[in-house]
C-alpha cells in the first residue's frame, strides 16, 4: 500500500479519504474498464458480426490498458484477485463487461448453438484475462494488444460455425 500510496502522488490521509485500502484502489480499475466499455457501446459496428465486434472490444481494451495503465497497476489487481478472500470485481458477473459479452455472444448467429452464451462468454473472459497476466508476468515485454490480435481468434475460432466449403 505504501508504495501505490507514494506513486499517486497524494499523503497518505487523503487516499484513504478516497479508497478504504489498497483493494478498493484496485476494484475501481475494474470500474475504469467498465466505463471503457460504456464508452465503447456506441461504436460499435452494427454490420459487424458477433466475432468481429468481440474481437473489436478486446483490441481497444487492451490499447487502452497498453497505453495508459501502468503494468504494475494491473499486476495488482490481478495478484489481489488471486488472494483476496473478499468481492472478486473481476469475476462480478454483473459488470458492463459480462453484460455487454452476453449481448453480443447472444446475437451472434455465426457463433455455434450447441454452446451456451455463457460458456462463450466465460471462454472470451478466460482468454482476455490469460493474455493480461501473460503480459503482465512477462513484465510487459511485447504490445498486449498486439499479440491479442493474433491469439484471440486462436482460442475463440472454435466457437464458430464452420462453412462449408465448396458449397457441400
Amino acid at each position: 500500500e505504501e508504495e501505490i500510496v507514494e506513486e499517486s502522488g497524494t499523503s497518505k490521509g487523503s487516499f484513504y479519504h478516497y479508497f478504504s485500502g489498497k483493494d478498493a484502489l484496485l476494484s475501481s480499475l475494474s470500474d475504469l474498464f467498465d466505463d471503457k466499455y460504456q464508452e465503447l457501446i456506441p461504436t460499435l459496428d452494427p454490420e459487424m458480426d458477433s466475432f468481429e465486434q468481440l474481437m473489436y472490444l478486446n483490441r481497444e481494451m487492451f490499447l487502452m490498458i497498453d497505453d495508459s495503465i501502468s503494468l504494475d497497476l494491473t499486476a495488482r489487481l490481478y495478484a489481489s484477485q488471486l488472494i483476496t478472500t473478499g468481492e472478486k470485481h473481476l469475476l462480478d458477473r454483473k459488470r458492463t463487461y459480462y453484460r455487454l459479452l452476453r449481448q453480443i455472444v447472444s446475437q451472434g448467429h455465426e457463433l455455434r448453438e450447441d454452446v451456451s452464451v455463457n460458456e462463450i462468454v466465460k471462454a472470451y473472459a478466460l482468454c482476455e484475462r490469460a493474455l493480461i497476466y501473460d503480459w503482465c508476468i512477462s513484465n510487459g515485454d511485447y504490445s498486449l494488444c498486439q499479440y491479442a490480435k493474433s491469439m484471440m481468434p486462436v482460442f475463440l475460432n472454435s466457437f464458430r460455425v464452420k462453412k462449408a466449403k465448396n458449397g457441400e
